[in-house]
């Protein structure tokens, strides 16, 4: 039996997509796609090791399938693929309760596959779930009739790319483009050993490329790479997505919470917040009412108007992360940031992408920015080029934050602009591997390289009133043309000479044809 190969899994997943158009919002296609991969990997690979029992065991089929140490996940019989596959009416609700009794065997999923509803009739009619369940019913995705074991999380990767494609402006909630986070985990440098956390992690790309990343350069234990991942994302059943990102990569270590991380941080010991070796995140940009408690209960004027609470005197953190001041209601920018310095350990590293305003907004970001400089924990600024990302337009960001600088970069910061460092495309541009190279190899080596990269002193910073605006320390402008006015002159008469010869001439040669007289 020929073994399923990357290039034919994607493509029929991605079929998978194509008959539910129509029916519902492709933006919402994720979900349930994910959801039915999921089941049809986990009930595979349930009866995979079932078989394997009774191989090296020597125990019964019967005793195997009941015997929940034998497998990773269990499966009872109403969830089995080949009971759902049955079902000709009312699949949906079978579906809901296959993975509600899924959840229930399996604490460590709880939450997860119930994150999306298969009951609704009228979005997910029984003929369009017959023909999905019957299209996920062409390959096996057991270990053994896979090409290699990475290639389901090769596949997952590029079910959501697509996904985020396919979503337009809605994809940038969830999915951050991978060359743009390749380049970050590139510049951070994640370690064997190192703990890793994204507080707004989306479907889990940064964490994946950061375990990528430790595994290329020899990170591995055993099958397992060797880091420990952690995220937190908001949006329920995009956590749900990460949470099986997770899974099906086989990232062991990883601990993905739900949840609101600026008002409500999940990763806590003590009642204190963990820390990290690297942070990495792409938080949602300039997010308005980013404190949540403070947008419970809104007042209004007389006239109905919303009273905008001012964050400065309602915002009250209990675990003490806003330490450089409080951001304004409408740009939330900061307040990720400084979460993310708050659990960031004193010898580890940080990159977050953001818009090009946090270098050079005033007000309470410019006081927050000018704290961050004084107490000399940011490292690096990179100008992105734009139309990037998904959901807009706009030229990002990356900075590096180090609380433990090298002693040659203690009070200066590093100047990148990469904002013609790009592949022009339709509708979104792309970070080609020269580029993500050329701005690491540039980071790495630390040299000024003309209008491209400059480290930049701090007093020269303070001079500037602490505005990190990149234009501000490299110029990018063509140099100027001086021009000799007096020879330029010279050569227009010398210009004007040739002109009056060629004019005789051509004179001459119209009045031997006959063409003017010689009056003319």
């Amino acid at each position: 039996m020929n073994k399923l190969t990357l290039e034919t899994l994607e493509r029929w997943l991605w079929d998978s997509a194509d008959l539910m158009r129509g029916h519902i919002d492709s933006s919402d296609f994720k979900n349930y796609i994910f959801g039915l991969l999921f089941l049809k990997r986990a009930n595979d690979q349930f009866v995979e090791e079932a078989n394997i029992a009774v191989t090296d065991d020597g125990v019964s089929l019967e005793e195997a399938l009941l015997d929940e140490d034998y497998h990773q996940f269990f499966i009872p019989h109403e969830a089995y693929w080949s009971e759902l596959t049955k079902k000709t009416e009312n699949i949906g609700q079978a579906l809901d309760k296959a993975f509600s009794l899924i959840e229930e065997h399996n604490p460590q999923l709880e939450g997860v596959m119930t994150a999306v509803h298969f009951g609704d009739t009228e979005k997910l009619p029984d003929s369009l779930l017959q023909r999905l369940l019957q299209h996920f019913n062409k390959y096996s995705l057991a270990n053994e009739h896979l090409d290699n074991p990475d290639i389901l999380g090769s596949a997952y990767e590029y079910l959501i790319r697509e996904f985020a494609d396919d979503g337009g402006k809605k994809g940038g909630e969830f999915y951050t483009p991978k060359e743009v986070v390749k380049l970050v985990v590139n510049l951070i440098k994640q370690q064997a050993g190192n703990s890793v956390y994204d507080p707004t992690c989306g479907s889990g790309g940064m964490l994946i490329q950061s375990a990528n990343y430790i595994k290329s350069h020899g990170g591995v234990v055993g099958k397992f790479v060797d880091a420990s991942l952690y995220g937190q994302e908001k949006n329920l059943s995009t956590w749900a997505i990460c949470k099986i990102n997770m899974i099906v990569h086989n990232f062991k270590d990883s601990d993905i919470r739900k949840g609101d991380t600026l008002s409500s941080p999940k990763h806590l010991e003590d009642g204190e917040l963990m820390t990290y070796d690297r942070v990495i995140a792409n938080p949602p940009f300039s997010l308005k009412k980013w404190w949540a408690n403070a947008e419970i209960d809104i007042k209004q004027d007389e006239k109905g108007k919303e009273i905008a609470p001012k964050y400065n005197s309602v915002v009250s953190d209990e675990y003490g992360r806003f330490k450089y001041g409080i951001p304004p209601r409408g740009y939330g920018d900061l307040a990720f940031v400084q979460h993310m310095v708050s659990v960031l350990k004193n010898d580890g590293r940080m990159g977050v992408v953001l818009p090009h305003g946090i270098l050079f907004r005033g007000g309470t970001e410019g006081k927050i920015r000018t704290g961050m400089l004084q107490d000399d924990i940011i490292e690096a600024i990179v100008g992105l080029p734009e139309k990037l990302f998904y959901n807009t337009g706009i030229p990002a960001s990356i900075i590096i934050i180090n609380k433990s600088k090298s002693k040659n970069l203690k009070n200066r910061v590093v100047f990148i602009d990469a904002s013609s460092e790009y592949k022009d495309g339709k509708n979104q541009n792309t970070l080609t591997t020269e580029n993500i190279s050329k701005i690491v190899d540039s980071y790495d080596r630390l040299e000024d390289k003309s209008k491209f990269m400059r480290i930049v002193d701090m007093s020269e910073i303070k001079e500037n009133d602490y505005n990190l605006n990149i234009s501000r320390y490299i110029d990018t402008s063509d140099e100027e043309i001086i021009i000799d006015i007096k020879a330029t002159m010279e050569d227009i008469q010398e210009l004007e000479v040739k002109e009056q010869e060629i004019d005789s001439k051509l004179n001459g040669y119209l009045k031997s044809l006959g063409v003017l007289n010689e009056t003319v």
